[in-house]
């Protein structure tokens, strides 16, 4: 058990610290609405990272997915990040520096952006595939209560995850004091062509091809 929560936590640093759209929107909107916004937006992104794990683990089971739906959903998943990096960009800046506690509505609303700039993410999903498959090699089949060893492994990641976006959220919003709106308006424009970007380097893996070779097999 104790191998098993050491690996959770290195991989759950190695995560938290890569940088890429969720990131930036969580920083941008910790420091734009608060600690709190911060705080649900992440819950967001681990109710995510929740549903990428069990359907890698229990889906790929019973679902056989055909390669031409995985294109499809990840087209669908581009041209929504691409729109999202567009609102970024063109969003009216401002700030709540009385750090305000959102309501019940607007903290959902936070949860389910999180939530959604995750899961229309396939970048994650193939994080999280990696994920699986070392965990698969540091408990071997065989291994006396494997699923439990990864279990605890997969909760340790998550709840390091939460913890340091949690982390980030609490020193964005810190800063907030210090910062103007013209500097969260170039915030919101490098959240914006972050997402862009993502969403340009999905559809060419996925459909053109000019930078990135088409999969093996495809």
């Amino acid at each position: 058990m104790i191998k098993a929560i050491v690996s959770g936590i290195g991989f759950g640093l190695v995560l938290t610290f890569i940088t890429g759209p969720v990131f930036f929107a969580l920083i941008k909107t910790s420091i734009e609405k608060g600690f709190h916004a911060g705080v649900s937006l992440a819950l967001g992104v681990v109710c995510s990272d929740v549903v990428f794990v069990g359907a890698i683990l229990f889906g790929s089971q019973y679902i056989d997915v055909s390669d031409h739906t995985k294109v499809i959903a990840g087209v669908v998943g581009s041209a929504i990040l691409f729109a999202l990096g567009l609102y970024y960009m063109f969003k009216k800046s401002e700030i709540n520096y009385e750090n305000k506690v959102p309501s019940g509505a607007d903290r959902f609303g936070y949860v389910l952006k999180g939530f959604l700039m995750c899961i229309f993410n396939p970048t994650l999903l193939f994080h999280w595939t990696v994920v699986i498959g070392a965990a698969s090699t540091t408990f071997l089949v065989g291994t006396p209560h494997r699923s439990f060893h990864i279990a605890v492994m997969f909760l340790t990641i998550l709840i390091i995850q939460f913890g340091m976006d949690t982390l980030k959220a609490f020193y964005a919003n810190k800063l907030r004091a210090r910062i103007s709106v013209k500097f969260i308006h170039r915030l919101n424009e490098v959240a914006g062509i972050a997402l862009i970007i993502a969403s340009l380097v999905l559809i060419d893996k996925l459909v053109t091809h000019f930078v990135f070779a088409a999969p093996a097999g495809s």
